[in-house]
């Protein structure tokens, strides 16, 4: 498409906004002249688009009272991103249960499009591919997707009928704070007023939207803490799910380094320079205790958590690591290092 061309549609959209543009704007935002200005007017009404000239010291031009927009009026560059987003969703698990909808909206897309646009982008889609496959799993309602996302937006209070990780099935009304896109799902960030605190909001929690079957707002409304990060809650909460074991290790490293092995929604990394000479520091941080670090080794160290359903992945990512590490508890994670550490052994022998 020429660059005349899309700066045609770029006027066109800007008229659609409403009210009355000046010409000396729009030519700062088209950064064209004042007089090229007056061309595209002239294709636009050559389009029957109808495009009132408003005189006087406040004058410029406006789209005529009325005028609708044809369904759709989009640029090669406009078009391939709205293709390229379906594509994105649906290989990212991203779509909600109706998942024929990105198939459907593409096909409507290309029926809309000028043919020579419409067949370059049916082209794209038949021969593109992606490395990602979405994530298996129950896909969330649109319903509740939408429902919440306006919840959030407009700050009120919601009730959801929601099914936790044991099958257990419950109601509960939260303050919805955020969602995130995460791994092919979508999560919730909200506070649980049920669970109570001094703020009086209640605990946040990570919510699944596919676990949640009912949706229904509530009246009232709530304010959202200024400092609040609903992807850090939510990967954090993440790897605070309390599966079967509970794993502490100290680490020689910086948190980036062990970041680029262990993301956020895995463990969570401390440096543990923070918890010395305070009250609640760890037992194994103080001199004198079996596994302590030495207060002058304290320095460079970093401390990860995380709680995981079964222990073998371990050894080897903390092996990956490439740092000394001092492994806090389990004790049946240490096995597991020994024996990988066996098994390397026996193949560098070979």
């Amino acid at each position: 498409m020429t660059t005349t061309t899309t700066r045609v549609l770029a006027l066109l959209e800007i008229l659609q906004g409403g009210g009355i543009h000046p010409v000396p704007d729009l030519a700062a935002r088209l950064a064209v002249d004042e007089r090229t200005v007056r061309r595209y007017v002239g294709h636009l009404l050559d389009l029957d688009v109808p495009v009132d000239a408003v005189r006087g010291r406040y004058g410029g031009y406006r789209l005529a009272p009325g005028y609708r927009m044809p369904p759709l009026m989009l640029t090669d560059e406009e078009a391939l991103a709205v293709v390229l987003g379906l594509l994105a969703a649906q290989s990212a698990g991203l779509v909600t249960t109706s998942a024929a909808a990105s198939e459907s909206a593409a096909a409507k897309l290309r029926r809309v499009l000028p043919k020579p646009l419409a067949r370059r982008l049916a082209a794209l889609l038949e021969t593109a591919d992606v490395t990602a496959r979405p994530r298996p799993g129950t896909a969330p309602e649109t319903a509740v997707l939408l429902g919440l996302a306006e919840a959030t937006q407009q700050q009120r209070p919601v009730t959801l009928t929601y099914t936790d990780r044991k099958g257990r099935r419950t109601d509960r009304t939260v303050l919805p704070y955020g969602l995130v896109a995460h791994a092919g799902r979508w999560y919730l960030a909200a506070a649980d007023p049920a669970t109570g605190d001094r703020d009086g909001d209640g605990a946040v929690r990570t919510f699944r939207l596919d676990r949640i079957s009912a949706l229904s707002v509530r009246s009232g409304s709530f304010v959202v803490p200024a400092a609040f990060d609903p992807v850090t809650r939510v990967l954090t909460g993440l790897a605070r799910t309390p599966w079967a074991h509970e794993v502490s290790v100290r680490v020689r490293a910086d948190v980036p380094h062990v970041r680029r092995h262990l993301p956020a929604d895995l463990a969570t990394v401390s440096p543990i320079a923070a918890a010395v000479g305070t009250d609640d520091a760890d037992p194994a941080e103080r001199d004198g205790e079996p596994g302590g670090t030495p207060e002058a080794d304290r320095d460079g160290w970093v401390r990860v958590r995380m709680r995981a359903e079964r222990l073998d992945w371990i050894p080897p990512v903390l092996a990956a690591l490439d740092r000394p590490f001092v492994i806090e508890h389990p004790a049946e994670l240490r096995d597991l290092v020994r024996a990988l550490a066996r098994r390397l052994d026996a193949c560098a022998d070979r």
